[in-house]
């Protein structure tokens, strides 16, 4: 597997990729539709989120996003295609991300979770912090996590 920089042509690639990968956990179109704006990109986000790509044989399999300014940081997004959840892609682009981070000096990142995904986090070392509203919808709470970088 490959791990690349994203280039800014690919915003709206990535963009569907989030709104698939979203869907994998059975929201409905009305829930994925709320969500659009918060999981597009676009081509100036790709570049200023340090957004990386996972692809095997030139298809993109999952991205991640780093942002923000160190000391701390966020992980602002992290989508794997459906049909590669579970064979170590979020798990490579997760490692590259904090990898990355510690690089350029971060001491922690935040993650504002999907619920189904907190528990990946916790596997990989973030700990709940706490909660935060849903960017999308109105009434919902997402999980607050932070891993440390350094």
């Amino acid at each position: 597997m490959l791990l690349r920089t994203a280039r800014p042509d690919e915003a709206e690639t990535l963009s569907a990729l989030a709104l698939r990968s979203k869907a994998h956990w059975g929201y409905d179109e009305a829930f994925l539709a709320a969500c659009r704006d918060e999981l597009t990109l676009t081509p100036g986000r790709v570049t200023a989120a340090r957004t990386v790509v996972a692809e095997r044989d030139g298809r993109v399999l999952g991205f991640a996003t780093l942002e923000g300014d160190p000391p701390r940081g966020e992980l602002g997004m992290l989508f794997v295609e459906p049909d590669a959840i579970g064979t170590g892609v979020g798990r490579l682009l997760f490692a590259h991300a904090v990898a990355t981070a510690r690089g350029l000096g971060f001491t922690r990142l935040e993650i504002e979770s999907d619920p189904y995904a907190e528990p990946f986090y916790l596997a990989m070392g973030a700990v709940r912090t706490g909660s935060v509203p849903s960017g999308s919808l109105t009434g919902r709470t997402l999980p607050l996590l932070e891993v440390t970088v350094a």
